[in-house]
């Protein structure tokens, strides 16, 4: 049995998944980041991307996530992200409508935290596309 230790995955919305884990993926602000059993502590941001995970019996899985933060600390992994979703539950039409309107909302005059907003969303539904394998991302 490989050496394990415990992953939490929660969003907003849902416990993504929580269990035994033998290795993790995410997509931080330093780039991919790999953790394994007795990974030192540490503590980053995570951007919108794919994690990926593996259980103890060889099983790998793949989750879209959004912005969040991951912490490893004791042998155990936390991973908390506005939304986190598996890649066959991304609805290609409605994630390039999402996309659509985010760049035209770009196009139009707003504060700075609005326009940061619309940034967001876009950057999420152009990774919704890419992730479901959308061979068409452009709008």
């Amino acid at each position: 049995m490989p050496d394990e230790f415990q992953a939490r995955i929660l969003s907003a919305d849902r416990d993504f998944y929580q269990g035994p884990c033998v290795s993790l993926i995410a997509p931080t602000i330093d780039g991919q980041l790999g953790i394994m059993a007795h990974h030192i502590s540490v503590v980053t941001a995570i951007l919108p991307g794919k994690l990926y995970y593996t259980l103890p019996d060889g099983s790998k899985f793949t989750a879209l996530v959004s912005h969040g933060l991951l912490r490893v600390e004791n042998n155990d992994v936390l991973v908390l992200v506005d939304s986190a979703e598996r890649p066959d539950e991304i609805d290609l039409a409605r994630a390039r409508r999402a996309a659509e309107e985010a760049r035209e909302a770009l196009l139009h005059h707003q504060s700075w935290q609005e326009y940061l907003q619309t940034q967001a969303n876009l950057s999420r539904a152009m990774n919704r596309l890419k992730a479901a394998g959308s061979n068409t991302i452009d709008i």
